[in-house]
């Protein structure tokens, strides 16, 4: 392959393009050749520093959350539908963002595409002519090496999720991505406590509440910016197992309240947040989905924790349900449909009138900038 050389079963890449194409097509054009394991090299590769990209990190965007209580929205995206339908919904709603990916989505994008595709959501911005602050964040970061690549490749913030590790190896680990992260101005996200559910590389089957005597030390160890913390709230779209007509157990404010008194004025940030919108549930189901047993977190609960020490809520269940729902409807409704563009599109549209309404109804953050 033009610009790789190959050895040993190793590709060795010179280009950012060619690392691309190995890290989106890699498996399925070696495993025929049988190699067990491809593995990338890329020589030359210039690290870029967020400022390049003109995002921010989430220093100052906390900062004001906590002063006028609204919660900053943290959407998860995937592809180019989903980053232009949060930028757009973002900007007409004159609201703050926080980008994010994980791992997963990192590697489906591809790590060198990745800061392509933000370039293009900020000059969308600026196009626009609006003033909201962009981040880049790493959702759920599970290594030092990992959070490292994030921030040399242009992300402006990072979590590093050690909550299944011990209290010492999570404050370790921790720690030691602080120190990486502060060097280069970005800020840093960890956990406490363990949240149930499914999506992406997460999975646990039970959730520990935060105990918030452990708070203190851990913030004084590790130097993190926020914290995510476990009142209640699960990953994936079936966050509760409800009987019929039973309504979702309240969040655990006492916690939330308690970790407040202890270390006031700290950002505090709630995972697993979707409400699982009623709408796109049916709506997926009329048009042939089996979504059953679905809960979210209802919405007066995300306002009254937007309104308290909450200012990042991460939604990333009710984007993909949102956009999962109008392509159903397009594909049973036009069956001959095949352009892309034609589902893509209303399912982009769909997204964009969700995220104006939780930032306008339920976080608080329209209207800020």
């Amino acid at each position: 392959m033009n610009g790789c050389n190959g050895r040993n079963k190793e590709i060795e890449c010179k280009t950012p393009y060619f690392q691309t194409i190995l890290e989106m097509f890699g498996p399925v054009l070696f495993n025929s050749m049988q190699f067990r394991k491809v593995t990338v090299k890329v020589k030359n590769m210039k690290k870029l520093h967020y400022s390049e990209l003109g995002l921010l990190n989430t220093k100052d965007m906390f900062a004001r959350a906590m002063t006028e209580k609204y919660a900053v929205p943290a959407y998860n995206f995937n592809n180019m539908e989903q980053i232009q339908a949060i930028i757009t919904g973002c900007i007409r709603s004159a609201s703050p963002v926080i980008l994010q990916v994980s791992g997963s989505a990192r590697t489906y994008i591809g790590a060198t595409f990745l800061p392509h595709l933000v370039a293009g959501a900020r000059a969308m911005v600026e196009e626009m002519g609006s003033p909201i602050p962009v981040a880049l964040h790493l959702d759920h970061g599970n290594s030092l090496e990992l959070a490292k690549d994030c921030i040399d490749s242009g992300f402006s913030s990072v979590m590093i999720d050690a909550s299944h590790h011990s209290f010492e190896e999570n404050t370790k680990l921790s720690r030691q991505v602080v120190e990486y992260a502060h060097a280069h101005d970005v800020t840093v996200e960890a956990e406490l406590g363990v949240l149930a559910g499914i999506e992406d590389e997460v999975v646990a089957e039970k959730s520990s509440y935060t105990r918030p005597e452990e708070v203190e030390r851990f913030l004084e160890l590790t130097g993190v910016d926020s914290l995510a913390i476990s009142i209640g709230t699960s990953h994936g779209a079936h966050k509760f197992k409800l009987k019929p007509g039973e309504e979702p157990p309240p969040l655990k404010f006492d916690i939330l309240e308690e970790i407040e008194r202890r270390v006031p004025g700290f950002p505090i940030v709630l995972h697993g947040a979707s409400s699982v919108m009623i709408e796109h549930i049916e709506k997926i189901n009329r048009f042939g989905g089996a979504m059953e047993n679905t809960a979210g977190i209802p919405e007066e609960q995300l306002r009254r924790a937007a309104a308290s020490a909450v200012c990042k809520v991460n939604i990333d269940s009710d984007g993909r349900l949102a956009m999962t729902a109008a392509i159903r409807q397009i594909f049973i409704e036009k069956p001959s449909e095949f352009d892309p563009r034609k589902y893509l599109g209303p399912a982009r549209d769909e997204l964009t009138e969700m995220i104006i309404h939780k930032n306008t109804s339920v976080l608080g953050s329209a209207g800020r900038y």
